[in-house]
């Protein structure tokens, strides 16, 4: 059994408008194509519809029922039309952010992303050692997740994050400190040497790598410690702090940020891209 989602229309215009008149005003057809739709909906149906008398109109209980599926039909209908519906978005859309940021949800941003727009191009650049804000400077990128210490960074705060020491849960620390970072130029390298040497801690350089998963296989060896922010402590790590002689570490700002050339009005692209990170940033 198959309904012409045409017939579903004019039940539901009968229905709201109390009469034939009236629904077929609001449907520009005449009243004899109205009541012609509603005798083939009801022969397709097999069952009355609706109660009609000289002063109203309402439904029977087949009626009823058949007007709660016949909304929820329209509606299934409708989310089809407008997922799959063309995007008059064109263009190419440059987007920057370091590793590890949205980590799983990275696939399911993109993958909607192309499906909303799915005549963007878009480039993704990721990475711990990336110069982001140089990219931005020099107009490689049209929008970028920045990563600084809290409130230094002009833009929509997608996150602030309290950073640590992370270390494996059975590490030792005797004479200088073992440290494992990124090449430069990694905020969070640059933020662990200056608390360290502000703090007069001596350390060494133990390990170094511009993979965020290298960094967490070495501080789970016990080889050395590192500084990135707690989300990213996994089973076995522990984070040290000022009880074990190390020195407070700073929040750091995720901030969407976009290019010189967007800031004033961005491309359609760059607004639907921007929305989807910022909407993705904030699901847990």
């Amino acid at each position: 059994m198959a309904f012409d989602s045409s017939l579903l229309h004019t039940f539901i215009a009968v229905h709201q408008a109390g009469g034939f008149t009236r629904a077929a005003e609001q449907l520009h057809l005449t009243q004899s194509a109205v009541s012609h739709q509603i005798r083939r909906l009801e022969e397709i149906v097999g069952r009355p519809l609706l109660h009609r008398t000289t002063r109203r109109l309402s439904l029977t209980a087949d009626g009823e029922d058949f007007l709660r599926l016949a909304q929820r039909i329209l509606k299934a209908q409708d989310a089809l039309t407008q997922h799959f519906r063309s995007s008059p978005i064109e263009g190419t859309v440059r987007f920057g952010l370091p590793e590890g940021f949205l980590s799983d949800s990275l696939p399911r941003l993109l993958r909607q992303f192309s499906r909303t727009c799915p005549n963007v191009r878009l480039e993704v650049s990721v990475g711990l050692t990336q110069d982001l804000p140089a990219m931005l400077r020099e107009r490689e990128l049209d929008l970028a997740v920045l990563v600084s210490p809290a409130g230094t960074v002009q833009g929509q705060l997608l996150r602030r994050v309290p950073m640590v020491w992370a270390a494996a849960d059975d590490f030792v620390w005797s004479g200088t400190l073992p440290l494992a970072y990124s090449p430069p130029p990694c905020v969070s390298r640059h933020i662990a040497i200056d608390s360290l040497n502000t703090a007069g801690i001596a350390w060494h350089g133990a390990f170094s790598s511009p993979s965020l998963q290298d960094m967490r296989s070495v501080v789970l060896s016990g080889l050395a410690v590192t500084a990135f922010t707690r989300d990213n402590l996994r089973a076995g790590m522990t984070a040290l702090g000022v009880k074990d002689g190390l020195p407070v570490l700073p929040e750091l700002d995720f901030t969407l940020v976009l290019s010189d050339t967007e800031q004033e009005e961005p491309s359609p692209a760059v607004s639907e891209l921007g929305r989807l990170v910022s909407a993705f940033a904030r699901t847990p």
